[in-house]
This record gives C-alpha cells, structure tokens and sequence, in this order.
C-alpha cells in the first residue's frame, strides 16, 4: 500500500484505498490528484514527495468525499499548496460536515461525523482561476456526486474518479453510491467515448480500454432499478424498501451503510419516478412508491 506507480511519461499513481494522482508537471511543479481519506495518508505522500524530490505545488480535487479529500489539510498546511475544486464540491471542501448531513438528511449524529465520511475542512481555489495549469483539462463527471470531475493530462493518462467500480466492489457491495441515477449513465456513455492512453480509476485497476468495465457498471445500475422496482410491486415506505434491498443483496447495515445505501436508494426512487417507472403518494400521513409499470 501506497507505493508509487508510473503509468505514463508524466504521470504516477500512489497505491491506496483510493488511488491517489500524480503529475509531474516539471521538477518544480508537481501536482496531486485527490489526497487520500486522512491526514496518515497525507503524511505518507508527503514522504513519497521528499524521497523523490519533488515540491507539491497544488492538489487537484476530483471531488469532496471524504477519502478523496482527507489529506488536503495536512498537505496544505506542510507545503502551503493549493487545493482546486470547483461548484458544490468546493463548498463540501471547505465545509466537510455538508457530507454527512447531505447523507444524513439532518444534523448527522456523531457515528457519522468521523473521517471517512467528513474530512477536515480546507481552503480551495476554483478551477476557473487563472493559477489552474492550462495543459490539464478537467473532464465534467457528474453522477456519482455533485459535481465530480476527471482530468486529462497532457501525455494522454485520464484520472477517472469514482465514475467506474471495479467488478470486485460491485460483486461485494452491489449498491455503489450515486447521487444523480440518469447524470451517472450519461457519464459512463461519455466515458466509454473518451480517447486515452491508459485510465486510472480511483477504486478500479489503471488500463488502456475500460469499455467492458463501463459497461458492467451500467449493467449493474439497470439490475438494481429492477430490484427495486420488484420490490415496489405493492406500495411500500421507504424504510421498508431499503431492507428489502439489504435483505436481497445480503448487505449488513450499520450508520454508514444506512446513509450510503440510503441515499443511493432515494436516488434511484427519484430518477425512476422521473422516467415513468415508479409512483408515490401519500396515505395516513406516510409517503409509498409503488411500481408504475403493469
């Protein structure tokens, strides 16, 4: 674990839970992809950059999840880089409690107010300002959360974020977090367009051709709006709905799994009411979906 893997001519990734991106811009300005779930990580990129060398002049942020944003802060007060980010993710960066509560629907309790679900908060500056490397573009990722983003350096390696799970992750969890069910397909038909020389993912192996991966996440989105959508053959309440997709992926839930999967689940419930799939109404003061489709 976090051992430093070149890919490309400029650009390496550091082996952790999720991957984190480097690009070696020039000796003088190397910037980082994403900064790993907590300051322990951010101590040992840290000590990955002195062994080599290397100054870290800025961390671009794919997006604000906690394991993705958790080193910003020790990073940035060790080297006083800059940490980029941009919309809604710059404010769950500079305020990370947004994360839990957002999950939560409410003031999250403390289960949910701990590292891997809400970083340290940090200072961000906007992809727009004009200290942004032009060489990199940064790829529009929407789905997964707010407004996540992918970066295509100048050697042709693309940092896909959380927009692909490997085969493993999703065989395990079934349930992968998305926030926007119809934004997260549009990016995977986008990124099963993109043009690279090799892709790194953060939870999924770096490779050349990630087609068949795309389209095992897009199968696997389809065979949960199914599931629900069995489930929701007679009206039900949310609550409900969730334990029978615990029960039918044989999940075990806890507060983290509660809110992840939760989520996940209200997201699919919106986005299949939106396309005609599924109905909700109210009866005795509680809210059911039940499945459009005769």
């Amino acid at each position: 674990m976090y051992e430093l893997v070149q890919v490309s001519e400029k650009c390496y990734y550091i082996n952790s839970p999720a991957k984190i991106g480097v690009y070696a811009a020039d000796e003088d300005h190397i910037y980082l992809v994403d900064s790993g779930n907590d300051k322990d990580a951010g101590r040992k990129v840290r000590q990955i950059m002195d062994k080599n060398g290397w100054h870290l002049t800025a961390i671009l942020n794919t997006h604000s999840n906690a394991d993705h944003i958790g080193g910003n802060k020790y990073l940035q007060g060790q080297t006083g880089c800059k940490v980029y980010s941009g919309g809604i993710e710059a404010a769950f960066t500079k305020y990370p409690v947004l994360e839990p509560s957002f999950l939560y629907g409410g003031y999250p309790c403390k289960d949910l107010r701990h590292k891997f679900l809400m970083a340290q908060e940090s200072e961000v500056t906007d992809f727009s300002d004009e200290s942004f490397p032009k060489e990199i573009e940064v790829i529009p990722l929407p789905g997964h959360f707010f407004d996540m983003v992918g970066f295509r350096m100048p050697d042709g390696a693309v940092f896909l974020a959380d927009c692909i799970s490997s085969r493993e992750t999703l065989k395990k969890y079934a349930v992968s977090f998305i926030y926007d069910v119809g934004a997260y397909l549009e990016t995977l038909d986008m990124v099963e367009r993109i043009d690279a020389k090799v892709f790194i993912p953060a939870h999924a192996k770096v490779s050349a051709d990630i087609k068949e991966l795309v389209c095992y996440n897009r199968d696997k989105v389809y065979e949960v709006a199914e599931k629900i959508l069995s489930i929701c053959k007679k009206p039900l309440y949310f609550e409900k709905i969730l334990q029978e997709v615990f029960k039918g992926y044989g999940l075990a839930m806890n507060f983290e799994q509660y809110v992840l999967v939760g989520s996940t689940v209200r997201s699919y419930l919106s986005w299949m009411k939106e396309t005609g799939k599924l109905k909700a109404m109210f009866q005795d003061n509680v809210m059911l979906w039940e499945s459009a489709v005769k």
